[in-house]
């Protein structure tokens, strides 16, 4: 399967990543993307920038060496509510909002918890996609989640660094989310979460993964970027301009 976008990567901004958003963009045009996402990491998580990190994106070009740069971010999970860590007067400014639980902002709890906490997110309206589900310290009821991103158009992400070592545990949790995605015909993007740049654009084990479940092309929206464009148009966001022709 080919995936021409990349909708989940860091820079040098996150603390804990090593590249810049130019060196990033000089790999997804040798992999052959056609867009990438910034995604950086939202100001909760230790080492992220000021929320006016965020705030200033528009001055990003909206192309880097041929690729298309879609502004986004990696916002946390802060709560059982499901609040998210961005004010919504500049989330609102983004093209993209992945939401993500992570260990520094919300320490993993019960089961039950887990699953309350992503319901709420996906009901919120502010996130596009759950990130990196296959964490195996945020077990969640896979069925409810999934259904309830199917029902809200709210993308499940299969993440390749999940499945390349980074959450140990999770491919076998991400194959199984990726299975019940396809029968209750939820969409899945892909992700590589690169926090170097010789990783971006790199879906190795998300292939693999996608292809041992037999996934639907259609059900995938990065296979093509007039496919992942037109989901943000149903989610409400603006069509740009500068992508028309994608």
């Amino acid at each position: 399967m080919q995936f021409s976008v990349d909708t989940h990567t860091h820079t040098i901004s996150s603390g804990h990543a090593y590249s810049t958003l130019l060196e990033n963009a000089e790999a997804a045009a040798s992999k052959g993307l056609s867009l990438f996402c910034v995604t950086d990491h939202a100001p909760s998580m230790p080492g992220a920038p000021h929320f006016w990190h965020f705030a200033n994106q528009r001055v990003l070009p909206r192309f880097l060496h041929g690729v298309g740069i879609l502004r986004g971010i990696e916002a946390n999970v802060l709560n059982q509510d499901g609040e998210i860590d961005i004010d919504p007067r500049i989330s609102s400014q983004l093209d993209w909002v992945i939401g993500s639980l992570h260990e520094p902002v919300y320490s993993p709890s019960s089961r039950q918890s887990h699953t309350d906490t992503l319901l709420n997110v996906i009901r919120s309206g502010r996130i596009h996609a759950l990130g990196h589900l296959g964490n195996p310290n945020f077990d969640f009821d896979f069925e409810a989640v999934v259904s309830a991103a199917a029902q809200y158009n709210v993308l499940i992400e299969i993440n390749n660094s999940s499945l390349s070592g980074s959450r140990q545990g999770s491919e076998p949790r991400c194959e199984q989310i990726a299975a019940f995605a396809r029968e209750a015909g939820a969409r899945l993007t892909t992700g590589s979460d690169a926090h170097f740049a010789h990783d971006v654009g790199n879906f190795s084990q998300v292939d693999k993964l996608l292809a041992r479940v037999n996934f639907p092309l259609e059900q995938v929206v990065t296979h093509h970027p007039r496919c992942f464009l037109e989901f943000l148009q149903e989610r409400g966001q603006p069509s740009i301009e500068e992508f028309a022709e994608l």
